[in-house]
């Protein structure tokens, strides 16, 4: 028993040190056009997203069947897999099974515009909700 401490001891090294790297970023990842944003938020509202999802500045309906989209700016994968920019995500909001293979999130038939305006609300939910 005794020869598993030091392989445990060098796991939470690591685990340490990995994490002494990340530090929060200095500025936003994003900025928000505000207009951009509002029209964002009426793509979302037409297009039945809170149908799924719970999303700040929507007020009906609260789905509960994918994740919360709050603070959805903060997150550094898109569905855990793809890295969070803006044009993977208006690329996953239109047809999230081609960004991510076996996504359980339809394809939204929403045009290329819509979905960086619906990208442009989810990255400002926290600046102006």
């Amino acid at each position: 028993m005794q020869h598993r401490r030091p392989a445990a001891a060098l796991l939470l090294g690591m685990c340490v040190l990995a994490t002494a790297g990340c530090k929060a970023p200095e500025k936003p990842r994003y900025t928000v056009d505000t207009a951009l944003a509002e029209q964002g938020r009426a793509v979302i509202e037409r297009a039945g997203c809170a149908a799924c999802h719970e999303i700040p500045g929507v007020a009906w309906p609260r789905g509960r069947w994918g994740p919360s989209l709050a603070g959805f700016g903060d997150i550094g994968l898109i569905a855990g897999a793809v890295p969070n920019t803006a044009e993977n995500l208006s690329a996953f909001l239109r047809n999230a099974p081609a960004v991510k293979p076996g996504s359980t999130m339809p394809p939204i038939p929403i045009t290329p515009d819509e979905a960086r305006a619906a990208a442009a609300y989810l990255y400002g939910i926290d600046d102006d909700v």
